[in-house]
């Protein structure tokens, strides 16, 4: 079955029928600063577009700061800050509150306090491990690492990446937002995963032009 062709002239013709109001752009602009924490962004972007944000901007500051404490490790000064922003929020959410405590346990076995880890782990995790089974399976992989010599080439050694406190400050972050009403995701990465999708489905119909880097945003011409 052959694929309809549509060339690039009725194409942009098409896409010219699309309105989209300044108004909205600005607002996913806004969206997507608020929410990835770009606060002097935000403020300039308010200024100059007369968007106005739906949260308060000092409150991405707060935020941004217990974000930047727990990537940077001091997972006790990202819990404080938290509990001074919204005491609720690990009240609420004990996953989180269990996965803050194991980041706790990692930066502990990272520093080589082996007797502290240990005794933390028994005291704050164990509890907690007990009543759920997951929590339980995550603290045997992280308490596993005490076992090797070479902890960041152990099977478990992940845990000791930058990339596990990104996540755990992900998950915290998220948290915040939540708390505060507002989107845990940006809508623009949501949309142009929607436009990956939608050129997907299309490709199996008909050819056109597509964009190919979404960084570019390029209309590139299809090959027939």
């Amino acid at each position: 079955m052959s694929k309809k062709v549509i060339t690039r002239e009725e194409w942009e013709r098409k896409l010219k029928d699309v309105k989209i109001s300044k108004k909205d752009m600005n607002k996913l602009v806004m969206n997507f600063l608020v929410t990835e924490g770009y606060v002097d962004a935000a403020e300039k972007f308010w200024i100059e577009s007369g968007t106005e944000p739906d949260i308060d901007l000092a409150t991405i500051t707060d935020r941004m700061a217990v974000k930047k404490a727990l990537q940077s490790g001091n997972v006790e000064d990202a819990i404080e800050k938290v509990n001074d922003l919204n005491p609720t929020i690990l009240d609420t959410n004990p996953q989180l509150y269990f996965h803050l405590q194991q980041q706790r346990l990692i930066e502990l076995i990272r520093s080589g306090n082996v007797e502290e880890a240990l005794e933390f782990a028994q005291e704050e995790l164990v509890p907690r491990g007990e009543e759920n089974q997951n929590f339980l399976e995550e603290l045997e992989r992280t308490v596993a690492l005490l076992a090797f010599d070479d902890v960041k080439n152990c099977p478990y050694g992940e845990l000791l990446d930058v990339s596990q406190r990104l996540k755990t400050a992900s998950e915290l972050n998220a948290a915040i937002l939540t708390s505060q009403s507002h989107e845990k995701d940006p809508k623009l990465p949501t949309l142009l995963k929607m436009l990956i999708w939608a050129q997907n489905q299309l490709d199996e119909k008909a050819v056109y032009p597509r964009i190919n880097d979404i960084t570019a945003a390029i209309l590139e011409d299809p090959a027939v």
